[in-house]
């Protein structure tokens, strides 16, 4: 299965802190994981407004990704264009451009927002710990 992390997600997969479901789906060699460059943009904006939950070494976390064999998935106009298919069931233009991502793609969006489950189509929920 593929499947997209979204940023929380990362941070924790980063940090060794996801929740043991999450964590059981990431360490399954059947699934091809993957991140967006939406992701490293939002930790840059909310690191620079100093977000403690946001602390991390962006071109290391860039590089530790790649290194753990994630693949990086590039923001298209058809990911875009796919942002007018999307009630507007959440508000955080991070979160949403995701999940047109996810949807375009036809990749499971891997999420600890209890928001974006409300979606349909491609989502997993894992609550956080």
């Amino acid at each position: 299965m593929k499947l997209l992390l979204d940023t929380h997600m990362l941070l924790w997969s980063a940090a060794g802190t996801l929740p043991q479901e999450a964590e059981k789906m990431l360490v399954d060699g059947c699934n091809d994981l993957y991140f967006s460059p939406v992701s490293i943009w939002e930790i840059a904006i909310k690191k620079s407004l100093g977000r403690d939950d946001f602390k991390v070494n962006l071109e290391l976390l860039w590089r530790g990704l790649l290194d753990n064999q994630y693949h990086e998935l590039p923001i298209t106009s058809l990911h875009a264009c796919a942002l007018n298919d999307l009630p507007m069931l959440h508000k955080d233009p991070f979160d949403r451009m995701l999940l047109a991502q996810s949807k375009s793609e036809g990749i499971m969006l891997l999420t600890s927002d209890s928001i974006l489950r409300k979606y349909p189509g491609p989502v997993i929920y894992i609550a956080p710990k």
